[in-house]
C-alpha cells in the first residue's frame, strides 16, 4: 500500500511538473491564427486585435492567416490537422463550426471531436442592409417590395452556411418572401458587390457595413439580433419590425487542434479573455458591433458549440440548403 501511495504521489508530482513546463515554455515560436474568410470582415478584425495583444503579452509574433474557400472547410481542415501544441489556432464561426455538419454529408474535420475549445470570443452584430436604389426605408417596406417582386432580389453572403446566409434564409422563411442567395468568399467581397448594385441586400456584420453606412452607399434597415444594441439604438430588430421570432446571433470563437495540452488551452483561454477585456480592445470592437465574452470556460464553449449545431440543423433543413 505504501509503495502504491508513493507511486501515486510521484505520478501526480510528475504531471504537475509537466503541466508547469508546458505553461512556462509556451509559446516557443510564432502563433498562427487561421481565419476561414477573406480579409476585411468581422472575424478578420477580431483576429488581428487578438494577435496584437498576444504578441505584446508573450513576445512571440501572432500571425493572422486568411484561408478562405470551401465554406470555411479549407481553413478548418488545416487547423484540425496541425500539430496540437498551441501554435496553430483557428477562429471558428457559425458557418464552418455549427452549420457545415448539416450542409455536408461528409466533412474532412469534426467540429466537436476534432478540436479543443479555447474561448467563445465575441458576438458580432449583423444588419440588414440594402442598396440605396431599393425603394424601402424600413423592414415593412422591404417585405412589401420583396413580396411584389418574388425571385428578383439577390442577397449576398460571406459563404454558403455562414451567419449572413442563414439570416437571409430565415428571413425568407419567416417573412414569406423569396430572395436568391449569392455566396462570396467573405463579407468584404459581398459588400463590394452591394455597393456596386450587383446584389440588392446583405445581412452584413456591422464591421463590414459601417463605413459604407456612414458614407450613404448602403442603407441599414434593422439588426438581426434578438434585442436592440445600445451602440446602434436607432436600428430596430427585424423581429420588432414585423417578423416575430426572428433572431440570428453571430459569434467568433477560438479553437485549437484536438490533443492540445490542457495547460496550453488554459493559458490561451486566460490571455485571450484578458485581451478581450482590455478597454482599448473593447472600445475598438464595440464601434463595429462586436462584443466580447470573457467569462465562459472552454468546457462551456464546447457545450455551446454542440447546442449551435443542433439549432442550425433545423434552420438548414427548413431552408433546403445542401452541399454534397
Amino acid at each position: 500500500m505504501k509503495i502504491s501511495i508513493a507511486a501515486g504521489l510521484a505520478l501526480i508530482a510528475f504531471m504537475f511538473m509537466q503541466t508547469a513546463a508546458a505553461q512556462s515554455s509556451y509559446p516557443a515560436r510564432p502563433i498562427r491564427i487561421i481565419i476561414t474568410v477573406a480579409p476585411g470582415g468581422g472575424s478578420d478584425i477580431t483576429a488581428r486585435a487578438l494577435a496584437q495583444k498576444l504578441t505584446e503579452a508573450w513576445g512571440q509574433q501572432a500571425i493572422v492567416d486568411n484561408r478562405p474557400g470551401g465554406n470555411g472547410i479549407v481553413g478548418m481542415e488545416i487547423a484540425a490537422n496541425a500539430t496540437p501544441d498551441g501554435h496553430t489556432l483557428v477562429l471558428g464561426t457559425i458557418g464552418p463550426v455549427a452549420v457545415n455538419p448539416s450542409l455536408y454529408a461528409k466533412l474532412p474535420y469534426d467540429p466537436v471531436n476534432g478540436f479543443a475549445p479555447v474561448a467563445r470570443g465575441v458576438s458580432a452584430l449583423n444588419v440588414l442592409a440594402v442598396h440605396p436604389s431599393l425603394p424601402a426605408h424600413s423592414v415593412k417596406e422591404f417585405i412589401a417590395y420583396a413580396k411584389a417582386n418574388p425571385g428578383k432580389l439577390n442577397f449576398g453572403s460571406s459563404s454558403v452556411g455562414f451567419a449572413d446566409h442563414l439570416a437571409g434564409e430565415l428571413f425568407n422563411s419567416l417573412a414569406g418572401v423569396k430572395m436568391i442567395h449569392i455566396p462570396y468568399k467573405g463579407g468584404a467581397p459581398a459588400m463590394i458587390d452591394l455597393v456596386a448594385g450587383n446584389v440588392q441586400l446583405i445581412f452584413a456584420t456591422v464591421s463590414t457595413a459601417l463605413t459604407q453606412m456612414k458614407a450613404g452607399r448602403i442603407r441599414a434597415l434593422a439588426v438581426t439580433s434578438g434585442k436592440r444594441v445600445e451602440q446602434f439604438a436607432e436600428l430596430p430588430t427585424i423581429a420588432e419590425s414585423g417578423v416575430p421570432g426572428y433572431a440570428v446571433d453571430n459569434w467568433y470563437g477560438v479553437l485549437a487542434p484536438r490533443g492540445t495540452p490542457k495547460a496550453i488551452v488554459g493559458k490561451l483561454h486566460a490571455e485571450i479573455n484578458r485581451a478581450l477585456g482590455m478597454s482599448d480592445v473593447k472600445d475598438r470592437l464595440a464601434v463595429l458591433g462586436i462584443f466580447p465574452f470573457t467569462t465562459e470556460t472552454p468546457e462551456a464553449f464546447g457545450d455551446y458549440i454542440k447546442s449551435e449545431i443542433t439549432k442550425y440543423a433545423k434552420v438548414v433543413k427548413d431552408s433546403g440548403a445542401r452541399v454534397d
